[in-house]
């Protein structure tokens, strides 16, 4: 059993590396073919009908292949580990390639969601196809998936740790103990093969072990300031948009999906419009923030940040397959870089990369219930102890500022339609939102 299992991991890290980065380049080659060539040079050029147009069919097109097959939308691994166990879900050799279809038309015309969240699931998709080859236990099949999981995410980001750290937060902590191992092969083979290919998120500012004070200090004063932009985001996605789904679900429920679709189109429409940089899955984001030695004016900053906002949440409810990772990510990215812009108008020596690196963990780990997983990120991409330490301290304080009004759960299912009025019943009396419908995408 035990050279089985080691052979399933191998295959599933074999095979998940190059599906990954198959996924990539496809999502690469869709987007300068869709915008003809660099969209970021060439989208002032282009006719505004066509900006509002190509978003608009592409979620369309995509809302069609989810009305298809329904595991094509984003759920979470662990979702559908439980719902394989239980019988309620069987994953075809045809969804895996209809998920990577949808997801890459979702990102090659503009929409903020991510390449991590797809990543996972078609890891997952592999590890399970390959359980049923080896004919496992069924009492493997968390553990194959939590392997497949963990593949993806290691070959996206072209980062075995957070591979692992992801699928042990995630699903595979019930059995850490038993079958790490086999999570750490699958990782590191799916991660050897991505990295011949794919550029991984990286920070050229690092110093190492070498502590600065001035940015401990300076990270008491960030924390207050990043948890104000998680509760607008969550004000935003859990009680704005949430409130406009349940008033279209009653008045329209049979066409709630294309409503939003349209709706998603023109908001993606719109952003391409006036910055393309808040559009797309933001990893050139991310990148370009913790390495950049130029100055950003703190306007373009916050009016990013907003657009950045405004676009993943709304790319939530239009059902755009792919994940948050990234799109959070690239929003705390934003976050941290304006906070130290601000701070240098009163002359404080801090480096805004460092807080763009520090906002990036923070941000993402916070609204994905995913502290370890943000600390070895932060690790994992800068090697540097002022911004690890920040993170670490950041990530718990940040958290538990945000539940004092906002009750944020993992939850992994995309969309659970439940019934305007037992909604309404539920949360009567109660002052904390959940963010159980749409759930929060944790992959």
């Amino acid at each position: 059993m035990i050279l089985k299992l080691i052979t399933a991991a191998v295959l599933t890290g074999l095979i998940s590396g190059f599906f990954i980065t198959f996924y990539e380049l496809l999502i690469s080659f869709l987007t300068r073919f869709f915008f003809m060539g660099d969209p970021f040079k060439t989208i002032p050029t282009l006719p505004v009908w066509y900006l509002y147009a190509l978003p608009t069919v592409a979620i369309f097109v995509v809302n069609y292949l989810i009305s298809r097959d329904k595991h094509i939308r984003e759920y979470g691994v662990s979702d559908i580990a439980d719902s394989i166990v239980r019988n309620e879900m069987i994953l075809k050799v045809k969804t895996l390639f209809l998920k990577i279809i949808a997801s890459a038309l979702s990102l090659s015309t503009g929409f903020a969601v991510g390449t991590e969240g797809p990543s996972a699931g078609i890891g997952a998709m592999i590890a399970y196809q390959i359980h049923k080859l080896f004919k496992l236990p069924q009492m493997l099949i968390k553990m194959m998936i939590s392997v497949g999981a963990s593949s993806g995410i290691a070959a996206i980001f072209v980062s075995p740790l957070t591979g692992i750290a992801f699928a042990i937060e995630n699903i595979a902590y019930q059995f850490i103990k038993q079958y790490v191992t086999y999570l750490i092969l699958a990782s590191v083979i799916a991660f050897a093969i991505s990295i011949n290919y794919l550029e991984p998120i990286i920070f050229k500012h690092s110093t190492g072990r070498d502590l600065e004070l001035n940015y401990i200090y300076a990270n008491l004063l960030f924390i207050p300031f990043i948890t104000a932009f998680v509760y607008f985001y969550l004000f935003l996605k859990q009680r704005l948009l949430h409130f406009i789904d349940l008033e279209i679900f009653k008045k329209f429920s049979r066409y709630r999906n294309y409503i939003f679709a349209l709706i998603g189109g023109s908001v993606v429409g719109t952003v391409l419009l006036i910055e393309p940089h808040a559009a797309f899955s933001g990893k050139a984001v991310v990148t370009h923030l913790m390495n950049i030695e130029s100055k950003i004016p703190l306007y373009f900053i916050l009016g990013i940040i907003v657009l950045r906002i405004i676009g993943t949440t709304v790319a939530i409810y239009s059902n755009a397959v792919g994940g948050i990772f990234l799109p959070l990510m690239s929003i705390g990215a934003l976050i941290g870089y304006g906070f130290a812009e601000a701070f240098s108008v009163v002359h404080f020596p801090v480096e805004p990369f460092y807080f763009a690196a520090i906002g990036a963990a923070v941000f993402m780990g916070v609204l994905m219930k995913l502290p370890l997983t943000a600390v070895i990120l932060a690790m994992e991409t800068t090697f540097d102890y002022n911004v690890v330490i920040a993170t670490g301290i950041s990530v718990v304080l940040v958290e538990y500022l945000s539940n004092l009004y906002f009750h944020i759960i993992r939850q992994n299912a995309t969309k659970t339609h439940k019934s305007p009025e037992k909604s309404a019943a539920q949360k009567e009396g109660n002052n904390e939102t959940s963010v159980s419908e749409p759930e929060e995408k944790t992959n």
